[in-house]
């Protein structure tokens, strides 16, 4: 009795990878078109900056509660099913964002575009599919190193492209080419079969209910400014955050594969990685939100008035850091361990933060501060990657760092959310320039939040497992 063996997979061609990396330059750029921009868009949708610091984060946000799930589907149905209909979600995200007229449709996009941050990991596993792994590994460093490029292509180009022609541009030109390299990727790259299932489902209840924490937490911060003029608004937020809390715990615990295993936060070492995460992740959204906003304003003393293309150039030297930040935590926590690496990268985020609370009268002094801030989050997300996956035994790997994914989440959105609130909060009306007290309590209060977070770093174990 014979068995019959699968076929070996198709090796991918040079033509399909390369077009898998000008798909990743694309998705780049279309990723970050919003941050040198969002003051001008801001003016042109009549936001409020707590509105603004909604959109800032949202991409963001959606995307990271898809990435967990792209795997399990991609095992399901086949990797390149899963991959080009993801990104036919961001092109429609895209199209959306370009022909938004206000900032109801603008966040439907920015939502959809959120899927790119599950393709991308995805696509990863497609190309280990059909390379040899040498090969694969270049790859894979290949189209990452053009995501990256792309994404300063985004915050170069966003500027000059809204300011000549219009902010509807911004988001369809990159569109136009996601469109179109994801047509040559369904056209070049082998298909795949789909995997074999582990048996488990996809905890959809568990996943809807941390959206709707997220969501409603997002509207609590928006609404924070103007808790005393809606009291009972604002109540009924808290109330409904509150039901959501309990009934996403309640789902968890009962589920048979659950989307985050909260028994596993009883561990010292993952609470202790959840703590500094959030941390560091609120601190870096706080100053991803702030920085460009300070650099719009044309205050009395503060602010600089930049254009949306200048503000470009200061964000780039962060975007080149955070570039650097994942090799040099991967050397640091090789050679001194992972506690060396995530109290460097503390300090680093505390010195930045506190620094721009007090000196933020000088260009350089901005772009310097945001370096840093890329760099430290960059430098503690790798070295928190590696410590749960020393920590922790390898079936309970994906299981510990969906944890630290979502307290990343959850550190962003209410570091981004808590900046606006206090633009919000300390604009006078009639006026849309925010008080200079705004930004220097927001980079003062994540400093502070930094600094205390080095009471729990310090009680890490010494070596690579921490």
């Amino acid at each position: 009795m014979t068995t019959a063996l699968a076929p070996p997979p198709v090796r991918m061609g040079r033509a399909a990878v390369a077009a898998l990396g000008m798909l990743a330059i694309s998705t780049g750029a279309l990723e970050s078109v919003v941050a040198p921009t969002l003051p001008l868009l801001q003016r042109e949708l009549g936001m409020s900056p707590a509105e603004g610091a909604l959109l800032n984060i949202v991409l963001a946000i959606t995307g990271t509660l898809v990435t967990p799930f792209a795997g399990k589907l991609g095992d399901r149905y086949g990797g390149k099913r899963v991959l080009i209909r993801l990104m036919a979600v961001v092109s429609a995200g895209g199209l959306v964002s370009a022909l938004a007229p206000n900032l109801p449709v603008l966040l439907l996009g920015q939502i959809l575009q959120g899927a790119m941050v599950g393709a991308l990991p995805l696509s990863f596993i497609v190309v280990r599919k059909h390379l040899p792994a040498g090969e694969s590994k270049a790859a894979i460093g290949l189209v990452s190193g053009m995501f990256v490029g792309g994404s300063m292509v985004g915050l170069l180009a966003a500027g000059p492209v809204a300011e000549a022609l219009s902010r509807h541009w911004m988001f369809a030109v990159p569109t136009f080419a996601v469109i179109g390299f994801t047509l040559l990727v369904n056209r070049l790259m082998p298909s795949d079969p789909p995997g074999r299932s582990d048996g488990a489902g996809i905890d959809w209840p568990g996943l809807l209910l941390l959206s709707g924490i997220l969501a409603t937490l997002m509207l609590v911060f928006a609404m924070a400014p103007e808790a005393g003029s809606q009291p009972l608004v604002f109540v009924t937020l808290i109330a409904v955050l509150a039901v959501f809390v309990a009934a996403w715990t309640t789902v968890e615990r009962r589920a048979a594969a659950p989307m985050i295993d909260l028994r596993m936060l009883a561990r010292p070492e993952i609470w202790k990685a959840c703590v500094v995460t959030f941390v560091i992740c609120l601190g870096t959204a706080m100053g991803v939100y702030l920085v460009p906003q300070l650099l719009d304003a044309s205050g009395v003393g503060y602010g600089f008035g930049l254009s949306a293309t200048e503000i470009g150039f200061v964000l780039l030297p962060g975007a080149v850091a955070a570039t650097l930040a994942g090799p040099l935590g991967g050397i640091g926590e090789r050679r001194f361990g992972s506690r060396v690496v995530v109290t460097t990268a503390a300090v680093l985020m505390a010195g930045a933060l506190l620094a721009l609370s007090v000196a933020h009268s000088e260009v350089w002094q901005i772009a310097l501060g945001k370096a840093l801030i890329a760099l430290a989050n960059g430098l503690c997300v790798t070295a928190m990657v590696t410590s749960i996956a020393s920590s922790v035994d390898e079936g309970d790997t994906g299981i510990a760092t969906s944890l630290v994914l979502v307290t990343r989440v959850l550190g962003s959105a209410v570091g981004g959310m808590l900046g606006g609130a206090l633009l919000t909060a300390k604009t006078s009306s009639g006026s849309e320039i925010p008080a200079e007290s705004a930004f220097t309590g927001g980079f003062l209060i994540a400093g502070v939040v930094a600094v205390l977070s080095l009471l729990v770093v310090r009680t890490m174990n010494k070596g690579v497992k921490a």
